[in-house]
Protein backbone atom coordinates (compact mmCIF):
# COMPACT_ATOMS: atom_id res chain seq x y z
CA UNK A 1 0.00 0.00 0.00
CA UNK A 2 1.18 3.48 -0.94
CA UNK A 3 0.40 6.84 -0.51
CA UNK A 4 1.73 10.18 -0.98
CA UNK A 5 0.99 11.43 2.84
CA UNK A 6 0.46 9.52 5.83
CA UNK A 7 -1.39 10.87 8.83
CA UNK A 8 -1.44 9.40 12.27
CA UNK A 9 -4.30 10.63 14.94
CA UNK A 10 -7.68 11.44 13.67
CA UNK A 11 -8.51 14.42 16.10
CA UNK A 12 -8.03 17.98 15.27
CA UNK A 13 -4.31 17.80 14.42
CA UNK A 14 -4.24 15.10 12.27
CA UNK A 15 -8.01 15.58 10.33
CA UNK A 16 -7.02 19.33 9.76
CA UNK A 17 -3.31 18.07 8.25
CA UNK A 18 -5.36 15.94 5.82
CA UNK A 19 -7.45 18.31 4.83
CA UNK A 20 -4.90 20.99 3.51
CA UNK A 21 -2.94 18.24 2.06
CA UNK A 22 -5.63 17.00 0.24
CA UNK A 23 -6.68 20.14 -0.86
CA UNK A 24 -3.37 20.14 -2.07
CA UNK A 25 -4.15 17.64 -4.28
CA UNK A 26 -2.04 14.58 -3.15
CA UNK A 27 -3.18 11.16 -1.87
CA UNK A 28 -3.38 11.03 1.64
CA UNK A 29 -4.41 8.06 4.47
CA UNK A 30 -5.58 9.36 8.05
CA UNK A 31 -4.81 6.73 10.36
CA UNK A 32 -6.99 6.33 13.79
CA UNK A 33 -6.82 4.04 16.49
CA UNK A 34 -10.23 4.18 17.92
CA UNK A 35 -13.42 3.13 16.31
CA UNK A 36 -14.67 6.57 16.32
CA UNK A 37 -13.33 9.92 15.92
CA UNK A 38 -14.49 12.69 18.29
CA UNK A 39 -14.26 10.57 21.33
CA UNK A 40 -13.62 10.41 23.90
CA UNK A 41 -13.14 14.38 24.55
CA UNK A 42 -9.90 15.49 25.83
CA UNK A 43 -9.75 19.07 26.85
CA UNK A 44 -12.28 21.84 28.03
CA UNK A 45 -13.74 22.33 24.41
CA UNK A 46 -12.64 26.59 24.20
CA UNK A 47 -11.06 27.77 21.49
CA UNK A 48 -10.57 31.18 19.36
CA UNK A 49 -12.35 33.56 16.57
CA UNK A 50 -8.86 32.53 14.47
CA UNK A 51 -9.78 29.09 14.85
CA UNK A 52 -12.06 29.39 11.54
CA UNK A 53 -10.45 32.35 10.22
CA UNK A 54 -7.22 30.01 9.47
CA UNK A 55 -9.64 26.75 8.40
CA UNK A 56 -11.40 29.11 6.15
CA UNK A 57 -14.89 28.23 7.93
CA UNK A 58 -17.79 30.00 9.55
CA UNK A 59 -18.32 28.32 12.74
CA UNK A 60 -21.76 26.50 12.78
CA UNK A 61 -24.58 25.64 15.59
CA UNK A 62 -23.89 21.89 14.80
CA UNK A 63 -20.59 22.39 17.18
CA UNK A 64 -20.40 25.58 18.43
CA UNK A 65 -22.26 25.42 22.10
CA UNK A 66 -21.31 28.68 23.31
CA UNK A 67 -19.83 32.02 22.26
CA UNK A 68 -17.81 33.98 25.25
CA UNK A 69 -17.97 37.15 25.50
CA UNK A 70 -15.41 37.68 28.37
CA UNK A 71 -13.87 35.51 31.48
CA UNK A 72 -13.50 36.00 35.36
CA UNK A 73 -10.22 35.36 37.43
CA UNK A 74 -10.79 34.04 40.63
CA UNK A 75 -8.45 34.66 43.32
CA UNK A 76 -7.66 31.75 45.79
CA UNK A 77 -9.21 34.14 48.98
CA UNK A 78 -12.58 34.35 46.83
CA UNK A 79 -12.20 37.64 45.34
CA UNK A 80 -12.09 38.36 41.89
CA UNK A 81 -11.25 40.38 38.34
CA UNK A 82 -13.07 40.84 35.04
CA UNK A 83 -11.89 40.42 32.17
CA UNK A 84 -13.81 43.64 30.67
CA UNK A 85 -12.12 46.03 33.72
CA UNK A 86 -8.57 45.72 32.51
CA UNK A 87 -9.48 45.84 28.66
CA UNK A 88 -11.25 48.72 28.97
CA UNK A 89 -8.80 51.09 30.51
CA UNK A 90 -5.29 49.34 29.51
CA UNK A 91 -5.71 49.47 25.87
CA UNK A 92 -5.54 45.36 25.94
CA UNK A 93 -6.69 43.40 22.98
CA UNK A 94 -10.87 43.97 23.68
CA UNK A 95 -11.01 40.09 22.50
CA UNK A 96 -8.35 39.16 24.90
CA UNK A 97 -11.08 36.59 26.07
CA UNK A 98 -13.36 36.30 24.07
CA UNK A 99 -13.66 32.66 22.19
CA UNK A 100 -16.33 29.84 21.30
CA UNK A 101 -17.24 26.57 23.42
CA UNK A 102 -17.33 23.97 20.93
CA UNK A 103 -18.78 20.08 21.18
CA UNK A 104 -15.36 18.63 20.00
CA UNK A 105 -17.09 15.18 19.50
CA UNK A 106 -18.97 16.58 16.72
CA UNK A 107 -16.44 19.34 15.51
CA UNK A 108 -13.60 16.75 15.63
CA UNK A 109 -15.63 14.46 13.15
CA UNK A 110 -17.00 17.75 10.92
CA UNK A 111 -13.28 18.42 10.39
CA UNK A 112 -12.72 14.29 9.52
CA UNK A 113 -15.96 14.25 7.07
CA UNK A 114 -14.41 17.55 5.90
CA UNK A 115 -10.78 15.79 5.32
CA UNK A 116 -12.61 12.30 3.69
CA UNK A 117 -14.65 15.56 1.28
CA UNK A 118 -11.43 16.75 -0.12
CA UNK A 119 -10.08 13.41 -0.89
CA UNK A 120 -8.75 11.63 2.41
CA UNK A 121 -8.90 7.93 2.74
CA UNK A 122 -9.44 6.98 6.32
CA UNK A 123 -8.67 3.81 8.11
CA UNK A 124 -10.37 3.72 11.53
CA UNK A 125 -9.57 0.83 14.45
CA UNK A 126 -5.71 1.22 13.24
CA UNK A 127 -2.96 1.87 15.33
CA UNK A 128 1.06 2.15 14.10
CA UNK A 129 3.41 -0.08 15.80
CA UNK A 130 6.57 1.16 13.84
CA UNK A 131 7.62 3.19 11.63
CA UNK A 132 9.47 2.10 8.13
CA UNK A 133 13.32 3.73 7.36
CA UNK A 134 15.29 3.45 4.16
CA UNK A 135 18.96 4.45 4.47
CA UNK A 136 18.05 6.46 7.44
CA UNK A 137 14.86 8.41 6.45
CA UNK A 138 11.42 7.27 7.11
CA UNK A 139 9.22 6.14 4.21
CA UNK A 140 6.42 4.79 5.82
CA UNK A 141 4.52 3.11 8.72
CA UNK A 142 3.92 -0.01 10.14
CA UNK A 143 0.16 -0.62 10.72
CA UNK A 144 -2.20 -3.10 12.50
CA UNK A 145 -6.29 -3.37 11.26
CA UNK A 146 -8.65 -5.79 12.88
CA UNK A 147 -5.89 -8.00 13.96
CA UNK A 148 -4.19 -7.62 10.17
CA UNK A 149 -0.12 -6.07 10.23
CA UNK A 150 0.75 -3.81 6.88
CA UNK A 151 3.12 -1.89 5.83
CA UNK A 152 2.14 1.90 4.60
CA UNK A 153 4.85 3.57 3.01
CA UNK A 154 4.15 7.30 2.06
CA UNK A 155 6.55 9.98 1.17
CA UNK A 156 5.38 12.05 4.59
CA UNK A 157 4.68 10.63 7.84
CA UNK A 158 2.52 12.74 9.88
CA UNK A 159 2.81 12.15 13.76
CA UNK A 160 -0.73 13.78 15.00
CA UNK A 161 -0.91 11.14 17.49
CA UNK A 162 -1.96 13.40 20.72
CA UNK A 163 -0.29 13.50 24.16
CA UNK A 164 0.49 10.20 24.39
CA UNK A 165 2.24 10.04 21.29
CA UNK A 166 4.93 7.15 20.93
CA UNK A 167 5.83 8.36 17.36
CA UNK A 168 7.95 11.29 17.97
CA UNK A 169 10.54 8.92 19.98
CA UNK A 170 10.51 6.57 17.53
CA UNK A 171 11.70 9.16 14.68
CA UNK A 172 14.16 10.12 17.50
CA UNK A 173 12.62 13.40 18.20
CA UNK A 174 11.76 13.69 21.44
CA UNK A 175 12.74 12.47 24.97
CA UNK A 176 10.29 11.39 27.41
CA UNK A 177 8.13 14.05 29.38
CA UNK A 178 9.34 15.37 33.14
CA UNK A 179 6.71 14.32 35.01
CA UNK A 180 6.31 18.14 37.02
CA UNK A 181 5.90 18.76 33.31
CA UNK A 182 2.61 17.07 33.09
CA UNK A 183 -1.04 18.38 34.13
CA UNK A 184 -3.23 15.77 35.29
CA UNK A 185 -6.93 16.91 34.58
CA UNK A 186 -10.37 15.69 35.51
CA UNK A 187 -13.18 17.51 34.18
CA UNK A 188 -17.53 17.06 34.35
CA UNK A 189 -20.01 17.97 32.16
CA UNK A 190 -22.35 19.61 34.67
CA UNK A 191 -25.90 20.29 34.54
CA UNK A 192 -27.17 23.16 36.53
CA UNK A 193 -29.41 26.25 36.02
CA UNK A 194 -26.95 29.02 36.78
CA UNK A 195 -23.81 29.18 35.10
CA UNK A 196 -23.16 32.21 32.78
CA UNK A 197 -23.51 31.35 29.37
CA UNK A 198 -21.36 33.56 27.69
CA UNK A 199 -18.16 33.83 30.77
CA UNK A 200 -15.55 31.26 31.38
CA UNK A 201 -14.50 31.39 35.08
CA UNK A 202 -10.54 30.36 35.98
CA UNK A 203 -10.36 29.68 39.64
CA UNK A 204 -6.77 29.78 41.51
CA UNK A 205 -5.15 28.52 44.72
CA UNK A 206 -3.20 25.53 46.18
CA UNK A 207 -6.07 23.77 48.14
CA UNK A 208 -8.35 24.22 44.97
CA UNK A 209 -5.73 22.52 41.87
CA UNK A 210 -2.32 22.92 42.79
CA UNK A 211 0.23 23.70 40.12
CA UNK A 212 -2.29 24.52 37.96
CA UNK A 213 -6.18 26.14 38.04
CA UNK A 214 -10.00 24.80 37.81
CA UNK A 215 -12.28 25.80 35.30
CA UNK A 216 -16.21 26.65 34.51
CA UNK A 217 -16.70 26.38 30.37
CA UNK A 218 -20.21 27.46 29.25
CA UNK A 219 -22.21 24.91 26.59
CA UNK A 220 -25.60 24.59 26.02
CA UNK A 221 -28.37 26.59 28.21
CA UNK A 222 -27.79 25.32 31.66
CA UNK A 223 -24.74 23.17 31.42
CA UNK A 224 -20.79 23.78 31.37
CA UNK A 225 -17.23 21.92 31.68
CA UNK A 226 -16.61 22.04 35.14
CA UNK A 227 -12.71 20.62 35.47
CA UNK A 228 -9.51 21.21 36.49
CA UNK A 229 -5.58 20.43 36.21
CA UNK A 230 -3.05 19.77 39.16
CA UNK A 231 0.89 19.57 39.23
CA UNK A 232 2.45 17.45 42.12
CA UNK A 233 0.40 16.27 44.83
CA UNK A 234 -0.97 12.90 46.55
CA UNK A 235 -4.74 13.42 45.59
CA UNK A 236 -5.57 12.67 42.14
CA UNK A 237 -7.44 15.67 40.02
CA UNK A 238 -10.58 13.87 40.22
CA UNK A 239 -10.26 14.02 43.94
CA UNK A 240 -9.93 17.92 43.44
CA UNK A 241 -12.48 17.71 41.37
CA UNK A 242 -15.13 16.24 43.83
CA UNK A 243 -14.05 18.59 46.16
CA UNK A 244 -14.66 21.55 43.71
CA UNK A 245 -17.68 20.46 42.14
CA UNK A 246 -19.04 20.83 45.65
CA UNK A 247 -20.12 24.26 45.85
CA UNK A 248 -22.31 23.76 42.49
CA UNK A 249 -25.81 22.06 43.28
CA UNK A 250 -25.61 20.69 39.61
CA UNK A 251 -25.53 17.03 38.25
CA UNK A 252 -23.14 15.46 35.92
CA UNK A 253 -23.69 13.87 32.73
CA UNK A 254 -19.79 13.23 31.59
CA UNK A 255 -16.38 12.47 33.08
CA UNK A 256 -13.51 12.69 31.50
CA UNK A 257 -9.82 12.58 32.56
CA UNK A 258 -6.28 13.11 30.96
CA UNK A 259 -2.97 14.32 30.88
CA UNK A 260 -1.68 17.83 29.44
CA UNK A 261 2.31 18.35 28.77
CA UNK A 262 3.38 22.01 29.77
CA UNK A 263 7.13 22.00 28.71
CA UNK A 264 6.71 23.93 25.56
CA UNK A 265 6.92 22.74 22.31
CA UNK A 266 10.05 20.01 21.38
CA UNK A 267 12.97 21.47 20.32
CA UNK A 268 12.46 19.90 16.26
CA UNK A 269 9.04 19.01 14.84
CA UNK A 270 10.48 17.47 11.75
CA UNK A 271 13.24 15.20 10.34
CA UNK A 272 13.42 13.46 6.62
CA UNK A 273 10.51 11.95 5.08
CA UNK A 274 8.84 13.13 9.13
CA UNK A 275 6.58 15.98 10.43
CA UNK A 276 4.97 16.12 14.58
CA UNK A 277 2.24 18.27 15.15
CA UNK A 278 -0.33 19.11 17.82
CA UNK A 279 -0.26 17.43 21.25
CA UNK A 280 2.23 15.27 19.66
CA UNK A 281 5.15 18.05 19.29
CA UNK A 282 3.64 19.82 22.29
CA UNK A 283 2.37 22.80 20.68
CA UNK A 284 0.04 23.72 23.54
CA UNK A 285 0.20 27.33 25.72
CA UNK A 286 2.28 26.37 28.60
CA UNK A 287 -0.25 28.76 30.98
CA UNK A 288 -3.95 27.33 29.81
CA UNK A 289 -3.38 24.00 28.97
CA UNK A 290 -5.36 24.74 25.76
CA UNK A 291 -4.21 23.16 22.51
CA UNK A 292 -6.50 23.72 20.05
CA UNK A 293 -6.24 27.36 18.73
CA UNK A 294 -2.13 26.67 18.52
CA UNK A 295 -2.41 23.25 16.78
CA UNK A 296 -5.13 24.83 14.06
CA UNK A 297 -2.62 26.89 12.64
CA UNK A 298 0.57 24.65 13.20
CA UNK A 299 -1.82 21.43 11.47
CA UNK A 300 -2.71 23.80 8.16
CA UNK A 301 1.17 24.25 7.62
CA UNK A 302 1.78 20.51 8.59
CA UNK A 303 -0.45 19.38 5.15
CA UNK A 304 0.58 22.27 3.18
CA UNK A 305 4.17 21.75 3.36
CA UNK A 306 4.26 17.72 3.04
CA UNK A 307 2.10 18.40 -0.10
CA UNK A 308 4.50 20.66 -1.70
CA UNK A 309 7.48 18.20 -0.76
CA UNK A 310 5.51 15.19 -2.52
CA UNK A 311 4.84 18.00 -5.82
CA UNK A 312 8.68 18.51 -5.50
CA UNK A 313 9.46 14.98 -5.07
CA UNK A 314 11.82 16.15 -2.07
CA UNK A 315 11.00 15.12 1.17
CA UNK A 316 14.40 15.42 3.04
CA UNK A 317 14.96 16.96 6.45
CA UNK A 318 16.12 20.06 4.56
CA UNK A 319 12.82 20.92 2.56
CA UNK A 320 10.50 19.96 5.59
CA UNK A 321 12.27 22.41 8.21
CA UNK A 322 10.47 25.20 6.41
CA UNK A 323 7.24 23.45 8.59
CA UNK A 324 9.30 23.96 11.63
CA UNK A 325 9.96 27.46 10.24
CA UNK A 326 6.86 28.59 9.77
CA UNK A 327 4.63 27.37 12.64
CA UNK A 328 7.29 28.88 14.99
CA UNK A 329 6.82 32.02 12.96
CA UNK A 330 2.97 32.04 13.82
CA UNK A 331 3.11 30.70 17.12
CA UNK A 332 6.70 30.44 18.80
CA UNK A 333 6.98 33.68 20.51
CA UNK A 334 3.69 33.25 21.97
CA UNK A 335 4.40 29.99 23.53
CA UNK A 336 7.88 30.99 24.80
CA UNK A 337 6.18 33.54 26.91
CA UNK A 338 3.63 31.61 27.77
CA UNK A 339 6.38 29.25 29.27
CA UNK A 340 7.90 31.96 31.20
CA UNK A 341 5.02 33.01 32.62
CA UNK A 342 3.94 29.39 33.44
CA UNK A 343 6.96 29.00 35.28
CA UNK A 344 6.01 32.32 37.05
CA UNK A 345 2.82 31.68 38.25
CA UNK A 346 4.40 28.18 39.33
CA UNK A 347 6.23 30.03 41.95
CA UNK A 348 3.42 32.68 43.08
CA UNK A 349 1.92 31.89 46.97
CA UNK A 350 -1.57 32.08 47.06
CA UNK A 351 -0.94 35.10 49.14
CA UNK A 352 0.72 36.85 46.62
CA UNK A 353 -2.06 35.95 43.94
CA UNK A 354 -4.84 37.66 46.26
CA UNK A 355 -2.57 40.77 46.37
CA UNK A 356 -2.23 40.62 42.52
CA UNK A 357 -6.08 40.49 42.12
CA UNK A 358 -6.97 43.25 45.04
CA UNK A 359 -3.97 45.73 43.22
CA UNK A 360 -6.12 44.94 39.80
CA UNK A 361 -9.16 45.48 41.62
CA UNK A 362 -8.73 48.64 43.12
CA UNK A 363 -7.02 50.09 39.69
CA UNK A 364 -10.75 48.85 37.98
CA UNK A 365 -11.87 52.30 35.96
CA UNK A 366 -8.51 53.66 35.29
CA UNK A 367 -5.31 52.90 33.56
CA UNK A 368 -2.84 50.71 35.37
CA UNK A 369 0.38 53.25 35.24
CA UNK A 370 3.88 51.94 35.23
CA UNK A 371 4.84 53.61 38.69
CA UNK A 372 1.73 52.45 40.28
CA UNK A 373 2.43 49.08 39.53
CA UNK A 374 6.13 49.61 40.54
CA UNK A 375 4.78 50.59 43.75
CA UNK A 376 2.70 47.44 44.32
CA UNK A 377 6.15 45.26 43.23
CA UNK A 378 7.68 47.62 46.06
CA UNK A 379 5.45 46.35 48.61
CA UNK A 380 6.05 42.49 47.36
CA UNK A 381 9.80 41.84 47.00
CA UNK A 382 9.19 38.25 46.11
CA UNK A 383 6.95 39.06 43.07
CA UNK A 384 9.06 42.08 42.16
CA UNK A 385 11.72 38.98 41.42
CA UNK A 386 9.77 36.67 39.84
CA UNK A 387 8.53 39.70 36.95
CA UNK A 388 12.09 40.70 36.85
CA UNK A 389 13.05 36.86 35.69
CA UNK A 390 9.78 37.14 33.68
CA UNK A 391 11.64 40.23 31.66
Amino acid sequence: MKYDVVVVGGRIGGSISSLFASKNDVDVLMIEKRQEIGVPVQCAEGTTHSTFEILEMKPSSRYVCAEVETGTIHAPNETYINAEDLVEFNNLDKNIAKGYILDRKVFDKHLAIESAKAGTDIMLKTTVKDLIKKDGKICGVVAKHMGKTMEIKADVVIAADGVESNMAQMAGLKAPDNPMDICSCAQYELVCSNFDHDRVHLYFGRDIAPGGYAWVFPKEEGTANVGLGIRGPAETAYQYLKKFISKFDATPVELNVGGVPLSGPIDKTYTDGFLVVGDAARQIDPVTGGGTFTTVPCARVAGEVAAEAVKAEDSSEDFLKRYDDEWRVKIGDMLKMSLKCRKVADDLTDNEMNALVEFLNNSKGKEISKLSFIKFLGKHPRLLRLVKDLL
